[in-house]
């Protein structure tokens, strides 16, 4: 019912009060009635408990469901049921941050020629340019990921060049 109300007062400025407690069924008294009403003591701690999981979904950096939150909650000496944080989280429209799913980049199964390693473990150069290693990672940037694939010269320790692309190919 309290839904119907909240519903009734955020449009009675658009539309007759009259009107709308017709469509969804109500009395124009029990509206008024409503209005007049003190909040209760369920909704005063609801306006608490809010305030106290959006910290806590806060500081766990929105990774902890419902059941950890309520755990996370009685450490600071709020206890509340999973089923009203989850109401609450649900309302306030708080959700994890969902994992993603590991991406293989690395393609070993494939027909392309495979350099011999020329070195057999043993890196020890004598001078600069002599021996060059080279790897590729991904990075995440705000605008996506991006592959960057790097060559050190070991004599030097520096990196000789480098190449970045949307496509690891």
């Amino acid at each position: 019912m309290t839904a119907k109300y909240a519903f009734i007062k955020a449009e009675r400025l658009h539309y007759p009060v009259k009107i709308l407690c017709r469509v969804l069924s109500v009395s124009r008294a029990g509206f008024y009635g409503w209005m007049k009403r003190a909040p209760s003591k369920r909704h005063l701690e609801d306006a608490k408990l809010r305030i106290a999981i959006r910290t806590a979904d806060t500081k766990t950096r929105s990774t902890y469901g419902a059941k950890r939150l309520q755990d996370e909650l009685a450490d600071d000496g709020i206890i509340a049921g999973r089923d009203r944080i989850a109401r609450l989280r649900r309302e306030a429209g708080i959700r994890c941050i969902q994992k993603r799913k590991f991406k293989a980049t690395t393609n070993s199964n494939h027909a392309l020629p495979v350099t011999d390693n020329l070195l057999g473990q043993e890196f020890k150069p004598t001078r600069p340019n002599q021996v060059w290693v080279s790897d590729i990672t991904y990075v995440s940037t705000d605008e996506g990921w991006l592959y960057l694939a790097g060559i050190k010269d070991v004599f030097t320790c520096e990196i000789v060049g480098y190449a970045m692309g949307a496509r690891m190919t």
